[in-house]
């Protein structure tokens, strides 16, 4: 485990950008561990949650940005329902993902090509087009034949199609993600 020296590193601004970005006291924050202990994912985490609260706090901007654990935090909110004092991890974790991404860090360049496919087809066809997603995501890693066996066992179950959704209310999940682009442009 790498040792962080936190008084050359400690970053106010850093601090002060998650709470606000997340709308939430990073100082609540006691190290009870209730997050990291219900958590699904600890086991693959470079980083345990609790410590990433506890590096946020202390101002270790490019630790926490480097991190792997962003990247694989599946906001699935068990962190925040779990915490005594009612601060949403998981938003805190998704901030600091939408940091990381914006200043460029990429820890798990497959993970990250992953969610900005995931993402783009979002935004594109109002929900998730699987055919697409898998496309896009193959086209920027390069990945062509690491699950090729699961087609033919996935394709005739008919949940997959070819063609994307076509939904009511397209054009207003277009608005939100142009609306947050508009927002990270300030």
């Amino acid at each position: 485990m790498e040792i962080v020296n936190i008084t050359k590193t400690y970053d106010a601004n850093f601090v002060r950008q998650v709470e606000e970005e997340s709308g939430q006291n990073m100082s609540l924050c006691y190290q009870c561990g209730n997050c990291t202990a219900g958590c699904p994912y600890t086991f693959v985490y470079d980083i345990p949650v609790n410590q990433i609260m506890r590096l946020v706090q202390t101002g270790q901007k490019e630790t926490v940005l480097k991190c792997k654990s962003l990247w694989l935090c599946a906001t699935c909110e068990s962190c925040t329902t779990r915490c005594p004092n009612n601060i949403d991890v998981a938003h805190i974790m998704d901030v600091l993902r939408h940091m990381a991404r914006r200043e460029g860090y990429a820890p798990v360049p497959t993970v990250k090509s992953f969610w900005d496919s995931f993402l783009s087809s979002v935004e594109n066809n109002g929900r998730v087009f699987e055919i697409g997603l898998l496309a896009s995501y193959i086209t920027k890693t390069g990945r062509f034949w690491t699950d090729v066996d699961l087609g033919p066992k996935v394709l005739p179950k008919g949940k997959m199609h070819f063609t994307p959704p076509q939904i009511q209310g397209k054009e207003e999940v277009k608005k939100i993600f142009n609306r947050f682009k508009e927002e990270s442009r300030k």
